[in-house]
């Protein structure tokens, strides 16, 4: 690593992929926690003699060496890191200072630390102590799609033939000479390749695809015990609901129901391409509700969800993870998580070429309410659109209406500061700890820890980091005093 990048990283700090150790009296055990979480993720960079706020203080450089042999000794300690890796660090000088550099790759297997397995979350190192959450790390480390997974026992009358001659006509519909005009029901499954062979017993049958996109309702769900989309609409109760669609049906039907919801809720601003109108709010609703219909991971547990709000709507559905961080166009390579799945969304018009998506977001949000929209890459997959109804990108009008009343004004803009302080400093680490200290004052870094599954170390750096930024205040002595949040 040349200077300019190694002032880039100490200047950016700690992040999912970068961590930085004070390795004052020796490495510290944590360092070994670490590795595994970064192992288990996506890979990152191990910074020794590093504080956490990015200040480089160095290590010995005689001592050097010796870290380097010691900590080699120890991630190939079965006992210490299991399964064992062979990681090379190097020794690095920086403004006069000796560091210890350790790249850590992704890795294709689960390990843990010292018989505990952990995983990475913004800058921290946490347990992972839930079945679910174990199974969602190893279905982001396995190689296959589980749409491919074989159901040698779903037979013909499981599915919805009924569905195939309107399937075949939208395929007709977006190409006149489909090759799927002519085919016969079993040659179009089969060609969609909704038919697979289990490679364990060599059983062949229908295959998760073909469930969740013609399955009748009951064997959707016995197939995926936890599928469904919940819908919401949050403008006036905002700690319920206005409205509400529970969507369980197959992903054809799933995505004109949810579709339908966006249409009923969402104003459909004028918008000219060429001499042509289009429907924004149509368009965006299309590739939001594919995304999630499409690219979810069907055996995790976590709900999808469909959620307009007053300022936003978003949705949110349980994904495997590949690199993790923010998407946008420059650094979005397609990567779909089912590609049969998303194959006949694209057969019938419902989908584009891989990547559209992305680009078509970007383009159209700040159109339809004047900022581009977030995408984020992680085990729930997030997609959220900033909501404004007051702009209109062919009115020229970029400010909602005025209110009238000042007090509210004002209150609501002091309400939206805070909200978008919090959001755009503290990371999801932060905001859990906040919630437990609004709940219990008197909370101890202890109980937080247990409670968040972090190390107390990680506990103390980022409530240090909340105080410095003059989120929180600590009221009266360490043992008997309270947490204020600001």
């Amino acid at each position: 690593m040349n200077y300019e990048k190694l002032k880039l990283i100490f200047d950016v700090g700690e992040t999912i992929a970068v961590e930085f150790k004070r390795c004052g009296n020796g490495i510290e055990a944590d360092t070994y926690e670490t590795v595994c979480s970064f192992l288990n993720r996506f890979g990152g960079d191990i910074f020794l003699g590093v504080e956490n706020d990015g200040t480089v203080i160095g290590v010995p450089e005689k001592a050097a060496k010796d870290l380097i042999k010691n900590f080699i000794k120890m991630i190939s300690n079965p006992d210490i890191l299991s399964p064992t890796v062979y990681l090379s660090p190097e020794i690095i000088k920086y403004e006069n200072k000796t560091i210890i550099h350790i790249h850590v790759p992704l890795s294709s297997e689960v390990h843990s630390c010292k018989k505990i397995i952990y995983d990475r979350v913004d800058d921290a190192d946490v347990k992972v102590k839930a079945t679910g959450q174990i199974a969602l790390l190893y279905i982001r480390k396995q190689n296959i799609f589980t749409e491919k997974k074989v159901y040698p026992y779903v037979k013909d009358e499981d599915l919805r033939f009924d569905l195939l001659p309107r399937i075949r006509q939208m395929a007709i519909n977006k190409q006149n000479d489909h090759p799927w005009k002519d085919m016969t029901d079993s040659e179009l499954i089969q060609s969609a390749g909704l038919i697979g062979e289990d490679a364990e017993t060599g059983k062949t049958g229908y295959n998760l695809a073909a469930v969740m996109l013609l399955g009748r309702d009951d064997v959707i769900l016995s197939v995926t015990s936890v599928y469904r989309t919940d819908a919401l609409l949050r403008k006036v109760n905002v700690d319920r609901y206005d409205d509400r669609v529970i969507v369980q049906t197959n992903l054809i039907e799933s995505y004109y129901q949810l579709l339908q919801f966006a249409e009923k809720h969402l104003w459909d601003k004028f918008h000219l391409e060429g001499d042509i109108s289009v429907s924004l709010r149509n368009i965006i609703a299309r590739e939001m509700l594919n995304n999630t219909l499409m690219h979810r991971e069907f055996t995790s547990a976590h709900y999808a969800r469909f959620i307009i709000e007053k300022d936003k709507m978003y949705t949110e559905n349980a994904n495997r993870a590949v690199t993790g961080g923010v998407i946008t166009p420059d650094n979005f390579t397609p990567n779909p998580k089912n590609p049969r799945i998303a194959a006949f969304f694209r057969n019938i018009g419902l989908a584009d070429e891989l990547g559209s998506g992305v680009r078509k977001l970007h383009y159209y949000v700040p159109k339809y309410s004047g900022k581009p929209p977030e995408m984020i890459d992680g085990d729930i997959f997030r997609v959220i659109v900033p909501l404004d109804d007051g702009y209109s990108y062919e009115a020229g009008i970029t400010n909602s209406e005025p209110i009238n009343d000042m007090s509210v004004t004002v209150k609501d803009t002091v309400k939206d500061t805070v909200k978008d302080t919090v959001k755009d400093t503290v990371n999801d680490i932060q905001k859990l700890l906040l919630d437990l200290m609004v709940s219990n004052p008197r909370i101890t870094t202890k109980i937080i820890s247990d409670e968040l599954s972090i190390n107390e170390r990680n506990v103390k750096k980022n409530i240090k980091k909340l105080k410095d930024i003059g989120l929180i205040e600590r009221v009266g002595s360490d043992k008997n005093g309270k947490w204020v949040v600001k």
